[in-house]
């Protein structure tokens, strides 16, 4: 059995019912579990995480797009997150032994059966990507959904599978293949987006930040604070204490404090294990210092019943 997860990014997150009713098309399917689920309102914008073998993920993940295409209608959609589609990203993880191979295979599979089963555009990104130029997602979302059919008209943006005009009301969808990331938002005392623009400007890769580190500042409404939302590519080579201190450090330029962070979606362990090493220096700390961990490792062995002692 190949293990793959697909953390599927949907254009809502103010309506449960939709959610609840795009979430249930995908765990109807036999064979897949729904590992987590998180939606923000003023994000607009809902992350679940599916995993199963490739076959009934296969199957899952299409009728979740199926749902989300029939229910969602970016027109009439406004959020802080930046988004060209209903089923926005797509991206399938390898989980243990799993090959990055068979994920790319099954994105390039999944991406062409959604443009022809749904007429949705699709790219493939990351992993998945057919060229150079369509690796970074970011690149490939620049200008929203609003700007989409304009871009799509130009040759070089023509989409890898489907058709050349966004769908009316589903946009186009990004679909690929990735190593995990951690999305970490972390969220300022103050509702000034400006100074979260400048944060995320210091510490994002692009402009000369941390490397695996995409960041933008934003604003959620509905609680009246700004944030500096982020995806940790590599978090073995930039962990979070190192991203969350820069962060704290160039919020106190401008007199801001951090009022708390925030993780969307699941995070491997590893990254919680540095945290925990780097917040309480603990000497010769690894994973094997944590209870549960070392249970873990152990072989489950049966106590032995007076009835199974030798005679």
């Amino acid at each position: 059995m190949s293990l793959i997860a697909c953390v599927v990014n949907i254009s809502e997150g103010r309506d449960r019912a939709v959610v609840d009713a795009i979430a249930a098309a995908a765990t109807a399917v036999p064979g897949v579990q729904l590992l987590d689920r998180s939606s923000d309102p003023s994000h607009h914008r809902s992350v679940l995480t599916l995993a199963g073998d490739r076959t009934p993920l296969r199957a899952a993940v299409l009728a979740l797009v199926g749902e989300t295409v029939a229910r969602i209608d970016l027109r009439v959609h406004r959020g802080a997150h930046p988004r060209i589609g209903a089923a926005d990203v797509v991206p399938f993880v390898p989980i243990g032994e799993t090959a990055m191979s068979e994920c790319v295979a099954l994105a390039h599979e999944v991406g062409r059966e959604v443009a022809a089963r749904f007429g949705v555009p699709v790219y493939f990104y990351e992993e998945a990507a057919l060229s150079p130029g369509r690796r970074r997602l970011e690149t490939i979302r620049r200008g929203g959904f609003e700007g989409l059919a304009a871009r799509m008209a130009l040759p070089e943006w023509a989409p890898d599978a489907g058709p050349r005009e966004p769908h009316p009301t589903a946009g186009a969808t990004v679909v690929g293949a990735r190593q995990p990331l951690i999305a970490y938002n972390i969220n300022l005392a103050t509702d000034r987006v400006d100074v979260a623009q400048k944060i995320a400007r210091a510490v994002r890769a692009s402009s000369g930040g941390l490397r695996d580190v995409k960041a933008i500042g934003l604003l959620l409404e509905h609680r009246g604070i700004a944030q500096v939302s982020m995806n940790l590519t590599n978090h073995t080579r930039t962990p979070i204490p190192r991203v969350f201190e820069l962060v704290k450090r160039e919020a106190a330029r401008y007199g801001v404090a951090v009022l708390e962070s925030e993780i969307i979606g699941l995070v491997p362990q590893a990254a919680l294990f540095a945290a925990a090493e780097y917040y309480l220096q603990i000497a010769g700390f690894t994973p094997d210092c944590v209870l549960e961990h070392r249970l873990r490792s152990l072989p489950l062995t049966p106590p032995t019943r007076p009835s199974d002692a030798p005679a």
